[in-house]
This record gives structure tokens, C-alpha cells and sequence, in this order.
């Protein structure tokens, strides 16, 4: 798994940021997932590794310019690229009533390019491999936090120890590959436990933009690898925050404090903290890592990989009996 940033800037585009949006790839299924998709989000991906023909999902976090204003662009260049699967695009009520009228008064048939599901709080998709929530956010219009979370894998089969004990290749082997207690021709009980190491424990990601401080954010956000949090303003600027319903850094922070994340990332930022104005990006990254140390600033085209969690558990050997 790994995250890009596409865009990283709020409300609206700047020399060196974009407006909203991340892709989320999953190499081992050569897939991209896309969460919200602002304006000119299509000419980053073309600056970065991404590839169109590899996007699937699309999810939307709430119906503001910033982070739609892109997806008719998008979707006409997927179509005229020849892309022969539909993007699937789970958003909040309204965005398939605004991909219709843009389709209808640009003339565009989307109706063999996308699908698109309105999104309620809970499970929002799942398949083999993935789950993915959303939560609902404290904003001026609808917002929806996502939540993507990768299932245990089993662990690694051992042959070896296998093949040493005397068992046989064949049906037998994913039993045991499954976990299954089975009892050999010779009488012999052998539990799949004993010849498998630990499950691999399924990582998370979650996405949370835009939105002020709220108890949903924290419950979405438990115990998360990454948090994605949108940090608009600083905590100087608290009361911007509150009158516009976005988070300062220290916001962010705490919601990452609260839910026991690992690692949490800043985005969304006011073009307000540009280079040269009194208050910087710097200095809310300070104010963040003031509460929760392992904080970093996004930035466009940043590519964070999401580390595999380590097995500290081992079987010694197999139990017979």
C-alpha cells in the first residue's frame, strides 16, 4: 500500500500545491484507489507514477469545488483513453446528480465509464482483501471520513517442517495452510496452527478531510498505521477554524493522540502559510508534533508507503500428538 499526494492545498490551487487529492495504490492487485479529486487533479497524475488505466474507486469526501471539481475531467480522459472497466465512485447524496448534469450539458455518455454509490455512515465497500468505512464529519456541507482497512493475511505455510514430519503433499496441505487440525492415515493429529507462522496483521489507512475536531474523527481513527488530517489553519488562527468548521494542527494532533495512530500526516493547508507570510507550514508542523511527535507535512506528490506490521510472535515446532 502506498499513498500519493496529488494535491495538498485547501480551497484553492497554489504555485507548488494542488487542490484535494490522494491516490492510494495497491500494487499486489495493480489498482488505485482515489480519495476526492479537485481541480486539476488529472495533470498531476500525469507528473507523478500513477496510471489512469489502473484506477478503480473513486471516494469523495464531500461535494465542495475543491475536491470534485476535477472528477468530469478525469472521467472524459479515462473514456477517451479507451479504459474498458468502469470507476467505480462512492460520494455523498448529490454527486451522482452532478456527474448527470455535467455529462448532459457536455454531451459526454458516462454511463458506460462509471458507477456511482451514495455513501452512508458504516461499510462503504469490501471485498477478499479490503474493507472500507466512512464515518460522518463535523462541516459546513455532508462530509465523510474514510476508513480502509486490510485484512489478516494467514501466515506463512512451512513446508519444510512439513515435509520433515512426513506429511504428505496434496488436500491435506491447505488444511493445515488454514489452520485446520487434521488427523494423518497413521493416526497422527496435527494442528495447521503449529506448521504456520502468525497471521500477518491487515493494515489501516484513514482519511479525514474536511472537518473540525470531532469524536467520529477519533472513533474512525483507532489504532490507524496513517491518518490522513486535514490541518487548514494554525492554532493561532483557531478562530477561523471554528467559524469555517476546518481543524488547526493541534486538532489534527489530538485526534491522532485520542485514537493511538502511529503515524499521522497534515494536509489541506491554507495557502495563508505560504512562504513569506508571518505564520508558515513549519510552525504548524511544530504545533502538532507538540502533542503528537511522529506528525509530517504532506506535500504534492509525497508518496508515503505504508509499513507491513512485523510478527514478533513464532511457533517453536510442530505440536503432534
Amino acid at each position: 500500500m502506498e499513498i500519493t499526494f496529488l494535491g495538498t492545498s485547501s480551497g484553492v490551487p497554489t504555485r507548488s500545491r494542488n487542490v484535494s487529492s490522494i491516490a492510494l495504490r495497491l500494487p499486489q492487485r495493480a489498482e488505485v484507489w482515489m480519495f476526492d479529486c479537485g481541480e486539476g487533479t488529472q495533470h498531476q497524475i500525469l507528473r507523478s507514477d500513477i496510471k489512469t488505466s489502473q484506477i478503480s474507486r473513486i471516494f469523495v469526501t464531500h461535494m465542495h469545488g475543491d475536491h470534485i471539481f476535477g472528477l468530469m475531467g478525469l472521467i472524459a480522459s479515462c473514456g477517451l483513453a479507451g479504459q474498458s472497466q468502469k470507476i467505480e465512485i462512492n460520494g455523498p447524496f448529490g454527486l451522482e446528480e452532478y456527474l448527470r448534469a455535467g455529462a448532459k450539458y457536455s454531451y459526454m455518455e458516462i454511463g458506460r465509464r462509471v458507477r456511482v454509490h451514495t455513501v452512508l455512515p458504516g461499510l462503504v465497500y469490501e471485498d477478499d482483501e479490503f474493507t472500507v468505512t466512512c464515518t460522518k464529519l463535523k462541516h459546513r456541507v455532508p462530509a465523510f471520513g474514510y476508513r480502509i482497512t486490510e485484512k489478516d493475511r494467514p501466515g506463512r505455510f512451512k513446508v519444510e517442517k512439513a515435509t520433515k514430519l512426513g506429511i504428505p503433499p496434496g488436500p491435506i496441505y491447505g488444511q493445515l495452510k488454514r489452520g485446520e487440525t487434521v488427523k494423518l492415515p497413521d493416526g497422527r493429529v496435527i494442528r495447521g496452527t503449529d506448521l504456520c507462522d502468525p497471521p500477518e496483521t491487515g493494515r489501516k489507512v484513514v482519511y479525514c478531510t474536511d472537518t473540525i475536531y470531532c469524536d467520529s474523527a477519533v472513533e474512525l481513527a483507532q489504532d490507524a498505521d496513517v491518518l490522513i488530517h486535514e490541518a487548514t489553519f494554525s492554532h493561532q488562527d483557531a478562530e477561523l477554524a471554528f467559524e469555517r468548521l476546518h481543524s488547526t494542527s493541534t486538532m489534527a494532533a489530538q485526534v491522532a493522540l485520542s485514537a493511538g495512530v502511529k503515524h499521522l500526516i497534515l494536509t489541506h493547508f491554507s495557502p495563508r502559510y505560504a512562504p513569506g507570510n508571518p505564520l508558515q507550514l513549519n510552525d504548524l508542523l511544530a504545533e502538532a508534533q507538540a502533542i503528537f511527535p511522529n506528525t509530517q507535512l504532506a506535500y504534492d506528490f509525497m508518496t508515503y508507503a505504508v509499513p507491513r506490521h512485523k510478527n514478533v510472535e513464532a511457533y517453536e515446532g510442530a505440536s503432534v500428538s
